[in-house]
């Protein structure tokens, strides 16, 4: 009888056991490795990206540029001279091509990219001929912060929804889309057929996403 307590102790030792063992085999089971999928939705597609040589906004660039080219895009950096371009928080880009050696129609889009620097070009030539180019050779055309103003002065926004940067001190910018018969809409990301404009630096990833959706879509 005295055997009897530690006979029961053995046998709720025994089923603890099997329970644990059973735990853990199911657990591990269900234990699935975690694959992180990376859909390359742009593979092949080229995408040029235009930056002030001086000053351009950082995250407009680079943000957008990892987004696109973990969609397996191929970036080109352009802006008016070779060399390192500095952006307005200090980060360097190398120039791959200089703006009046880029023909729109190598490119499946091409991106404005906004910054300080971007806009002391809004009435640069070169600059918005690459813009109403790239309008004309069908290609999804991008402008982000104060950029979309050069599309607007390219003539190129006319009866077009966009939007652009703008403050409570400073809505110029508004006024220059406005002016050349755009629509002007206080949203983050605007897409209108192949153009897609952003307001600003809080869009970046918005904005290349909605570049993804734009030439998935259009599929040139």
């Amino acid at each position: 009888m005295r055997n009897l307590p530690i006979i029961g102790i053995v046998v709720i030792l025994i089923v603890a056991g099997a329970g644990i063992f059973i735990y853990f085999n199911l657990t591990k089971q269900a234990e699935v490795p975690k694959v992180e999928i990376m859909t390359k939705t742009l593979e092949g597609k080229k995408i040029a990206m235009v930056i002030a040589f001086r000053d351009f906004r950082d995250i407009e660039y680079f943000i957008p540029k990892d987004v696109l080219q973990e969609a397996g895009a191929r970036i080109t950096t352009i802006s008016s001279k070779r060399g390192t371009a500095v952006g307005a928080d200090g980060g360097e880009a190398e120039v791959d091509l200089v703006i009046s050696e880029v023909n729109a129609a190598n490119f499946n889009a091409v991106i404005f990219i906004g910054g300080p620097g971007m806009g002391q070009n809004l009435d640069n030539e070169e600059f918005q001929k690459l813009a109403k180019d790239t309008v004309k050779a069908d290609r999804v055309l991008g402008a982000i912060c104060i950029a979309p103003a050069l599309l607007a002065k390219a003539g190129i926004l006319k009866d077009k929804k966009a939007t652009v940067w703008s403050s409570p001190m400073d809505k110029s910018a508004i006024k220059i889309l406005k002016d050349s018969g755009a629509e002007y809409l206080e949203e983050d990301v605007v897409t209108d057929g192949k153009i897609v404009t952003a307001a600003g630096p809080f869009a970046a990833e918005e904005f290349a996403r909605k570049i993804i959706e734009a030439l998935t879509k259009n599929n040139k």
